[in-house]
């Protein structure tokens, strides 16, 4: 596969920077927006660092920010306050023509009447690049997108996926620092997005540039990203790799947001060593890591994943996280079965048991059953 490297286009500042200045840069930026005579605050002071050649994504529910803080960093939105950098450079008063970034949209906004090769070179014969240049660009990025054999072809002869591809060309062939995705994905069906979602991380990887994208799927950005921020209200309330995100979640929102979580509450009945026990009953308990802030007496929320916890009709032993209750509803997944679980206090424990190896369903609506896991899976939230 062809190895196409970024390169100067319109940037900036064409001056050498270093090889660890990061990417991108936000430094307390805040968007504030007027509306009937009031101030609506939709970024409220994102710090963020994005490094070169980083898959990094802003993850998060429709209100909370994120395009917004995109649009900001393409230079169609000015930030009320705050500071955007490019490769070391204050860009934060720069149109978006001058900023060596391109964006793609959900619509693609593609040329109808021109063929995928025309499309493509489009914006190189705008910046008037040599004929043989743009015909060795576009062939090279062609082959990247997989689209070599479908040059002729015009928009409305293609499938979703296939135009999509089309935008990413378009857009990486004027070789820019950082390409800005913002939700390509939302107009095709489940079964063509996940396979554009590995499409698309292995483009990113051939041709080596920073890629920022936007999603509300939480699917998209564990498959895809390095780096996820998760936003809520205008705030980054996470920003780790996808596994930190998934299996240790800083906040009960990212908790909830991130997948299927339990979130549970209990008071520390004593710290022994490296564990910390919550009593919830008289023979029901949750174990944690002492992470040294733990204390006797205090209340504390914590998480822990369905596929963590082993559903059993017989109690467990061990020092495990044990606790009782009582089956409400099960459903069959095919990979799993789904069961939810009512504890003594009411709350609702939902539970994944993979069916492996002709596996059956051990327990039905109305039984008893307990409920297990390690200490170390469940994580306490701020």
């Amino acid at each position: 596969m062809t190895n196409i490297q970024a390169g100067t286009g319109a940037a900036v500042a064409a001056a050498p920077v270093s090889a660890d200045v990061p990417a991108i840069e936000l430094d307390s930026v805040v968007k504030e927006y007027v509306s009937h005579g009031e101030v609506v605050p939709a970024v409220k002071g994102v710090s963020l660092s994005i490094a070169e050649g980083e898959f990094f994504s802003l993850l998060g529910p429709s209100g909370c920010g994120k395009t917004t803080t995109m649009r900001m960093i393409a230079g169609f939105e000015e930030p009320t306050r705050g500071t955007v950098r490019l490769r070391g450079e204050d860009v934060t008063n720069v149109p978006p023509n001058k900023r060596d970034v391109n964006m793609v949209f959900q619509s693609y906004a593609l040329f109808p009447h021109m063929s995928v090769w025309e499309n493509v070179a489009f914006g190189l014969r705008r910046k008037k690049v040599p004929g043989d240049e743009i015909k060795r660009r576009v062939g090279d990025i062609l082959e990247v997108v997989d689209l070599v054999g479908r040059e002729k072809r015009r928009p409305k002869e293609m499938s979703g996926g296939q135009q999509q591809r089309v935008a990413l060309a378009r857009a990486l062939v004027n070789r820019p620092r950082a390409l800005l995705l913002d939700e390509p994905l939302g107009a095709l069906d489940l079964k063509l997005r996940q396979a554009m979602q590995i499409e698309l991380k292995r483009i990113q990887r051939d041709v080596g540039i920073t890629f920022v994208y936007v999603t509300h799927d939480q699917g998209e950005a564990l498959t895809m990203s390095d780096r996820i921020a998760v936003m809520n209200d205008g705030l980054v309330e996470q920003l780790a790799d996808p596994r930190e995100i998934y299996e240790r979640p800083a906040t009960k929102f990212v908790a909830g947001f991130i997948g299927t979580s339990n979130l549970l509450s209990g008071t520390v009945q004593h710290v022994t060593g490296a564990t910390a026990v919550l009593a919830l009953g008289p023979s029901d308990r949750i174990v944690i890591p002492a992470d040294g802030t733990a204390s006797t007496g205090d209340a504390v929320d914590l998480t822990v994943r369905p596929e963590k916890i082993t559903i059993s009709t017989e109690q467990p032993v061990g020092d495990l996280s044990i606790v009782r209750g009582t089956v409400a509803e099960v459903v069959y997944l095919g990979t799993s079965n789904s069961y939810t679980v009512v504890l003594a206090d009411g709350a609702d424990i939902t539970v994944f048991q993979q069916n492996a190896h002709d596996s059956t369903i051990t327990a039905g609506r109305g039984d008893t059953v307990w409920l297990s896991w390690q200490p170390r899976h469940s994580y306490a939230l701020r």
